[in-house]
């Protein structure tokens, strides 16, 4: 299970262009929604601005990220954009109970709403996302960060093809529960895209082991190695998603130099390279210290 990293570099002018695109139809259907009175409006305007909040701080995080590791900051800002991303998804995720709590009163008092401005500003929203998803598709293709930017928009512009479908039945059959209606069903998906990034963060800032890692499988083919007589006290972290990092002690069979413990070294790294894409290892060699040996410490 080899692993090669490609990073590849964010186009600025192309997000520059996104932002600029998607917080003005952000601003449009927010007045446009509460003119018409329409929740499904209202919330799609927030899902929209809350990208462009999201892509503005994706961006000075992706640049923050950039930034050289020195004396105060060891590993640099690596760890920026882990927490854009949980900011992000947290926001999102308060965003869209804000959004289930008003349609469920739009749904107990309904009223009457003017569907003409809602198809026409649900129309203009379908092409600023459309237009904002050509604009970031070549960025998507190798950067983890703008995929996830690329299918959030791709959601947004379907969001807005429901808005606009509400709208057309509220025009010519009067049904105007289908508003809050829609504005639940955007809520439970705005909920459903941040979750797991949500999670994810959440587990990198509390440095869980990554889950693709398997500890006991990892201390058992690192016994195997010659000269190794056992890892233990263990500590894998994620600096971001893309860096992590192994701590261990390393016991030897049998008391040798340093160089000797250097070549096991290098097969150890080698191993942990080569199967989980490790880069980053520290490994402190032992002999004769007596202590408990468990995995983890």
């Amino acid at each position: 299970m080899g692993h090669e990293h490609h990073h590849h570099e964010v186009t600025g002018k192309n997000l520059f262009w996104t932002i600029l695109l998607n917080a003005g139809i952000s601003l449009a259907e927010l007045i446009g929604g509460i003119i018409a009175g329409s929740m499904a409006l209202i919330s799609d305007a927030i899902h929209n601005f809350s990208d462009v909040i999201s892509l503005i701080v994706s961006y000075i995080a992706n640049r923050l990220s950039k930034k050289a590791a020195n004396e105060k900051q060891t590993f640099g800002y690596k760890r920026s954009e882990i927490i854009a991303a949980f900011l992000n998804s947290t926001t999102l995720i308060i965003l869209a109970i804000f959004i289930l709590y008003e349609a469920v009163q739009r749904i107990l008092h309904p009223h009457p709403i003017k569907s003409d401005l809602v198809i026409w500003l649900a129309l203009g929203s379908i092409a600023v996302n459309g237009l904002s998803v050509l604009f970031i598709k070549e960025d998507a293709k190798d950067n983890i960060n703008m995929k996830s930017a690329y299918l959030h928009l791709f959601g947004d512009m379907m969001t807005s093809i429901a808005v606009l479908i509400g709208g057309i039945v509220m025009k010519y059959y009067h049904i105007y529960w289908i508003d809050p209606l829609f504005s639940i069903l955007i809520a439970i998906y705005l909920i459903y895209m941040s979750w797991d990034i949500f999670k994810t963060s959440l587990k990198i800032m509390m440095q869980f082991t990554p889950e693709n890692l398997d500890l006991n499988q990892i201390a058992k083919d690192i016994g195997h190695i010659e000269g190794v007589r056992n890892i233990h006290h263990i500590h894998t972290w994620q600096i971001n998603e893309h860096d992590v990092m192994f701590e261990a002690h390393l016991d030897v069979d049998k008391d040798c130099k340093i160089t000797d413990f250097e070549d096991i070294m290098k097969k150890v790294n080698a191993y942990l390279k080569e199967q989980y894409g490790i880069e980053h290892t520290t490994l402190q060699p032992e002999f004769s210290i007596k202590d408990n040996k468990n995995l983890i410490h």
